[in-house]
């Protein structure tokens, strides 16, 4: 199995059998946070979140959620330079305020 998985059961939805897995993967720096089950008859499966490592440089490849990752590591000290909104097209990159690849 690569790196750690845990599974959690959302418990925001009744009728919900969806979830919560988080994936960390220090071998290959992959991490994801994605929901997968069933809401009634829908099948779920999103990407909440997902960062990867890559000439270290962290690079948001994904975010549905309402914070701001990117901010957030800046505030912890991550340099703007070192981080890659890699969700941006990469010509959008360069007019972002952090890096570009």
């Amino acid at each position: 199995m690569v790196g750690v998985l845990e599974q959690r059961r959302c418990e925001d939805v009744a009728e919900s059998k969806v979830e919560i897995q988080l994936i960390f993967d220090d071998k290959h720096d992959y991490y994801h946070w994605r929901n997968v089950g069933w809401e009634g008859l829908k099948h779920v499966y999103r990407c909440i979140i997902h960062f990867d490592i890559k000439d270290e440089k962290i690079w948001l490849q994904e975010n549905l959620t309402d914070q701001n990752p990117a901010q957030e590591l800046v505030e912890m000290g991550v340099l703007r330079e070192d981080i890659v909104l890699g969700l941006q097209a990469p010509y959008k990159r360069q007019h972002t305020d952090y890096g570009v690849a």
